[in-house]
């Protein structure tokens, strides 16, 4: 069988459906199959489309639906489930994120790797699914998991790191720049932070991994947003994350399966910045 007739094969989508906002393209499918192929030819799952299976892990993670509210017209939810967990704990959906972050900074004629990086953490509220590793962020005052991001100046996810809420961002400087380096080839050497990333422990940590922390401050007391340099990228990243409905709140036990959903809602983004479909 050829690559293209295995396309069809495993591509070929439910015809009697009508197509959701949310399902990849052909152009999509074309570029996604070969990371996702990880299941056994003789595995349970293989009587369902992986095309269908793929364009409903799409479908929870923009819509925030539960798993057993899946429409009908979809594969069982729990061949979905059991898709969406292979793919997150392989690490899938983070190579697709990065390989077409590459790709994206190649179309606009930029160096396949950044120089540079922007940290911030955002605060989701818990709910009853996620509760039991919920901590509770004073600042934001609520409880929940913090999501520790960095992004290149494009805004493009370069990795994610889930904690409870009462972690400090600072105290993470070691884990992402550790990762940073790790992704890039150790190519980024300034991270450009929040004032949230002040003090010695936080810059020796980026210095251990070879990167410049700059802190970006507030020049004068501000009253409102106010829209600072380099800052305001990584924000713009977490506004781009938040209109998928399943990233509004934690809802799952599971951090490994948060940070997933981020790699899942970052690719998404990225094949439309690539031409390949809108988001």
């Amino acid at each position: 069988m050829t690559y293209a007739q295995l396309i069809v094969h495993l591509g070929a989508m439910n015809t009697t459906r009508k197509s959701y906002p949310s399902d990849v393209t052909d152009a999509e499918w074309e570029f996604l199959l070969p990371y996702l192929m990880l299941m056994r030819e003789d595995a349970p799952q293989r009587e369902h489309s992986l095309r269908d299976v793929f364009n409903a892990v799409r479908y929870v993670v923009r819509t925030g639906c539960q798993w057993r509210f899946l429409p009908h017209d979809f594969p069982p939810w729990i061949a979905v489930y059991q898709q969406a967990r292979r793919c997150m704990q392989a690490g899938v959906l983070e190579e697709i994120a990065h390989d077409l972050r590459v790709i994206l900074r190649l179309v606009l004629e930029r160096e396949p790797q950044p120089s540079a990086a922007i940290l911030d953490g955002r605060t989701l509220q818990s709910t009853p699914e996620s509760g039991r590793r919920a901590g509770y962020d004073g600042h934001k005052k609520k409880h929940g998991s913090k999501i520790h991001a960095a992004v290149d100046t494009l805004g493009s996810l370069l990795a994610v790191l889930v904690t409870p809420a009462n972690e400090q961002e600072r105290a993470q400087v070691a884990a992402l720049a550790t990762k940073l380096q790790e992704v890039t080839g150790n190519h980024v050497e300034v991270a450009f932070v929040d004032q949230g990333y002040t003090g010695e422990d936080a810059a020796q940590q980026a210095t251990s991994q070879g990167i410049k922390l700059e802190v970006v401050r507030h020049t004068k007391a501000k009253k409102g947003f106010v829209l600072l340099p380099r800052r305001w990228v990584v924000e713009r990243t977490f506004g781009w994350l938040g209109r998928f409905r399943r990233l509004a709140r934690d809802y799952e036990r599971l951090a490994q399966t948060l940070a997933g959903w981020h790699w899942l809602a970052s690719l998404m983004l990225l094949l439309a910045k690539v031409g390949f479909s809108s988001a």
